[in-house]
């Protein structure tokens, strides 16, 4: 373990302007991420500012009907939250699908966004990564990429987001907010998580020294209903080969608003939009769903190792959309 500073921040205002003051910080609240890459030299901070204790650990109604996150709501609390699980169900069984019950009670809501990749290439200090040392190459392309991303990636980095959680945010289209030395600004969920492009090093949109404040999440559409769905090589403590998060209403007998992530597929949760825009005013059908799901995945590119994950994601998404019409 390299030597740090540690300060506990009393405000949010204090925390991004002692992040600004001090190059090479960065923000503490559960460590459960962190803490681990810190131990194996991925990250290296000169001072860790911790916001822990900051009064953002709230769970409110917003004036719209919708829900007001606060950044340092442990994962635990908001998956029991009842308004989640009863009008947002979907982020409950996300949330309760990741890690271990010890692990959620300590995990924050904004942590879990800002997680980092569990590509073994990242984590490991004697490979070459360009996500953690831009330029020295991605040797996962040729090397072990079995659990690793088949949509949206590059040359430059094959690697997958690995939270639960954002996959369905970015399907209830929830919004990011974001304190900086600039002042506040919100981020939609489905643009908060980038793609590798040529600088995989960036996995959010988020500035130098931004810090998330909250997420905030719509009232759900009427007459809509969601879930979300996972599949891993053991039943638990496992992050996701496959995941999908979806919400659907159906309006006699025609789908009236339909709404699809998946997770384990790319370098951040896959918004299936091409899917969404077949779905919408169709029957509420199997042959509806096979072939709005095969529009989304078309785009696949997947590698020597990992093209099961198309087929094993076709099947996810259309027994989940099967399963939200039929209750509806």
């Amino acid at each position: 373990m390299k030597p740090f500073a540690y300060l506990r921040a009393r405000s949010a205002e204090e925390a991004v302007r002692e992040h600004a003051a001090h190059p090479g910080a960065g923000f503490l609240a559960g460590g459960t991420n962190l803490v681990d890459l810190m131990k194996l030299g991925v990250e290296t901070p000169a001072l860790l500012i911790d916001v822990s204790r900051l009064l953002l650990d709230r769970v409110t109604g917003t004036d719209d009907g919708g829900l007001r996150i606060g950044a340092t709501v442990r994962n635990s609390d908001l998956a029991a939250h009842p308004e989640v699980r009863t009008r947002y169900p979907a982020l409950s069984q996300a949330l309760l699908s990741g890690a271990s019950g010890q692990l959620r009670n300590t995990a924050t809501t904004g942590g879990n966004l800002l997680q980092r990749t569990r590509c073994p290439y990242f984590q490991d200090t004697s490979k070459p990564c360009n996500k953690r040392d831009p330029g020295t190459g991605c040797p996962a392309r040729e090397g072990a990429h079995r659990d690793l991303a088949v949509l949206g990636h590059s040359e430059h980095c094959v690697a997958t987001h690995p939270s639960d959680m954002a996959v369905a945010l970015s399907a209830l289209d929830a919004t990011v907010r974001l304190h900086g030395p600039d002042g506040e600004r919100t981020v939609p969920a489905t643009g908060f998580h980038r793609l590798p492009g040529d600088t995989p090093h960036r996995d959010t949109e988020t500035l130098p020294g931004e810090l998330v404040t909250e997420v905030l999440l719509p009232p759900p559409p009427d007459g809509a209903a969601s879930l979300y769905r996972k599949a891993r090589d053991r039943a638990s403590f496992a992050f996701a080969l496959v995941s999908v998060a979806a919400v659907l209403s159906v309006r006699r007998g025609r789908i009236e608003h339909a709404a699809l992530a998946f997770g384990g597929l790319a370098h951040r949760p896959w918004r299936a939009h091409t899917a969404e825009a077949a779905l919408r005013g169709a029957p509420a059908a199997p042959e509806t769903f096979e072939q709005a799901v095969d529009a989304e995945l078309a785009a696949a590119r997947p590698l020597r190792d990992n093209a099961f994950k198309v087929g094993l994601a076709r099947a996810l998404a259309v027994d989940a959309l099967a399963e939200l019409a039929a209750d509806s």
